[in-house]
């Protein structure tokens, strides 16, 4: 099933994506707008990540 490393792959990126929120969230100026960048794409692979897991179940 190719769907299972698409979505181990997907689910890496997610949790790198979330390490890099919050140190640029931890930073004492935070840049606002790549806090919006990365939060898009991190809501952009696990809406795909849903994607796939709704396509295994059926």
């Amino acid at each position: 099933m190719p769907e299972i490393p698409r979505l181990r792959t997907l689910e890496e990126r997610h949790a790198v994506l979330e390490a890099r929120i919050a140190d640029e969230d931890n930073r004492p100026r935070p840049d606002a707008e790549q806090l919006i960048r990365l939060k898009r794409e991190k809501l952009r692979l696990k809406e795909e990540m849903e994607r796939l897991k709704g396509s295994l179940v059926h």
